[in-house]
């Protein structure tokens, strides 16, 4: 069972469950049908398919037996093909498709079932449906054939497909071995017997309307409904995978829409990225640049709904005028003339920086085509940073495989100093606050709790002081090596005792040159999506994109800074 935030902001809890079978064959069907109407008799229950032919039938048999009104286009998410030949592509698409089905019906519980058996041979299809199970915070109830197969072998099978849910980072509730003659029951039952339950349902032919009546008979003989009901109470640890986390971004940012502005208008990524955001309703866009050049250039582009953004010429005198006033005011201990401030206000990053501090935006995302300093020096000049704030950091949020961690400073600060270091380190759990990430806080060095010294030691061990004093309710824990701060394994040999060892989300690194390593070598070698660089600090959100973003990374940066200004 997961919780979750309706469209009215309630938590809800919502009872989750995917059929997965190596066979996916009438074995699998009979379990997924019995499923369906063990829950529909006790909660309103819905079905997700995440990839299936829009010709087969069996998901209208499914619906037929749900309860919670699910259409079967709400239901379905990509085709078979697409699937196969595109997974990484799939998976997201899965996730909104799935999102928006659950928001528009509100189900109490949903079951999701993996692709049907197919004549192409795809060696990967079992792993990217236990795959799409995490993506969809779900685990799992195997389905596996015992025809052909000695208990040994299905004891096998069943331990394999296993392995490959955990690899995927969710978990196996229950055992249904398909295909079993009763009087095999007893002997299966005893191979395959674990941690979970274990049920056997004989061979039904079942792939349409017609084998329904049968199938249904067959499971209620065999398998109890209550038992089914109980096994979905087991403790479920919920997955938060890359997919997962840049789908929430969407939803957080559509839940209080915020308007955000983007100063490089007549890049392509740019506007294709304003056309996704736009289409789904998720912020607010105003796009600097001519409009009838971005509107004409997205029409090339294939894009529709260009049209819902704000747009603002950079010559426009009537937002040019009070912007060079407010300009001259805020640089006039730099001695900022009228003339200076329409020079400088040529640059689209600092005429866009300046539409935020006027208040007609909440937001900026910069940086597509702009170098970071062309991003974020107006922003400092002009936005500065919150009372009590002494700098601007920058923090990346590290979409792992089933959990999301920050990552400071990687962007901003060369050296700083302890108390420089505290407030970074402050500033990054806020971050994680924010998205949803209950903070735990480590001071990264090359010492652990006092094993090693230095003068780089005694600093993250005095910044660690400093947090303790300013934040005495944030859970931290400094000096620490990175090894001890994420593995509890070697946390438990050398931070023996300490609670947050282990277990950390924030890592702070000591200097500019670790954090810029560090994360960019953990993405690159992990495989982790590194969103950001969030900018720490400011009076208002403005976030800077690396010169190579996609398309992708441009629509969760701007999703990130609507969040931020919320």
């Amino acid at each position: 069972m997961v919780t979750l935030k309706n469209e009215q902001g309630d938590i809800v809890s919502l009872t989750t469950i995917s059929i997965l079978s190596p066979e996916a064959a009438n074995g699998r069907n009979v379990v997924a049908y019995g499923v369906v109407r063990a829950l529909a008799a006790a909660k309103k229950t819905g079905v997700f398919r995440p990839a299936v032919c829009k010709h087969e039938t069996f998901t209208d048999v499914l619906l037929g037996a749900s309860t919670s009104g699910i259409t079967r286009e709400q239901a379905t998410g990509v085709c078979p093909r697409r699937a196969r030949e595109d997974k990484e592509g799939a998976r997201p698409d899965i996730v909104a498709a799935y999102s928006e089905a659950v928001n528009a019906t509100a189900p109490e519980a949903m079951v999701i079932v993996g692709t049907d058996h197919s004549a192409v041979n795809d060696p990967d299809s079992f792993s990217f449906n236990a795959d799409v199970a995490a993506d969809l915070a779900s685990p799992v109830f195997l389905a596996v054939c015992a025809i052909d197969r000695t208990p040994e072998q299905v004891k096998a099978t069943v331990d394999a497909c296993t392995a490959i849910v955990a690899k995927a980072c969710t978990t196996v509730l229950g055992v249904f071995v398909t295909g079993c003659p009763d009087d095999q029951a007893d002997a299966v039952k005893a191979a395959v017997a674990g941690d979970v339950p274990v049920w056997t349902v004989p061979a039904v032919e079942f792939s349409d309307a017609s084998g329904a009546q049968a199938a249904a008979a067959v499971f209620d003989e065999h398998v109890p409904a209550d038992e089914v009901l109980a096994a979905l109470e087991a403790p479920f640890t919920a997955p938060v995978t890359p997919y997962a986390f840049q789908y929430s971004l969407l939803g957080k940012a559509k839940a209080d829409k915020k308007t955000i502005v983007l100063p490089e208008g007549e890049e392509d990524r740019i506007i294709k990225a304003a056309d996704y955001l736009l289409e789904r309703d998720i912020v607010n866009l105003i796009i600097v640049g001519n409009k009838d050049a971005i509107l004409a250039r997205g029409k090339e582009l294939g894009l529709n709904s260009l049209e819902k953004a704000s747009f603002q010429a950079m010559d426009d005198e009537e937002v040019l005028a009070p912007m060079v006033a407010k300009l001259c005011e805020l640089r006039a201990k730099k001695g900022m003339t009228e003339e200076q401030a329409r020079k400088t206000l040529t640059d689209a990053s600092y005429f866009g920086t300046m539409l935020v501090v006027l208040g007609k935006a909440d937001g900026l995302v910069s940086g597509s085509i702009n170098s970071t300093a062309n991003t974020v020096r107006p922003a400092l000049q002009v936005i500065k940073t919150k009372p009590g704030q002494s700098l601007v950091s920058g923090a990346f949020l590290m979409c792992f495989k089933d959990h999301v961690a920050v990552f400071a400073d990687c962007a901003i600060n060369l050296n700083p100093n302890a108390d420089q270091l505290a407030d970074i380190a402050i500033q990054s759990a806020e971050t994680a606050k924010a998205f949803g990430i209950d903070p735990k806080v480590g001071m990264l060095s090359y010492s652990t709790l006092g094993s090693g010294k230095g003068p780089d030691v005694d600093l993250v061990e005095e910044a660690t002081a400093i947090i303790k004093e300013k934040a005495p309710d944030l859970a931290v824990v400094g000096s620490i090596q990175f090894d001890a701060a994420w593995s509890p394994t070697v946390a438990a040999t050398k931070a023996k005792g300490n609670d947050v060892a282990g277990h950390v989300n924030v890592f702070v690194f000591p200097n500019l040159c670790a954090g810029n390593i560090g994360y960019k070598a953990v993405q690159r070698s992990s495989g982790a999506i590194a969103v950001g660089p969030v900018l720490q600090g400011l009076n208002r959100p403005v976030n800077d994109l690396s010169r190579g973003a996609l398309v992708q990374d441009i629509i969760n940066t701007v999703a990130l800074t609507a969040i931020e200004a919320q």
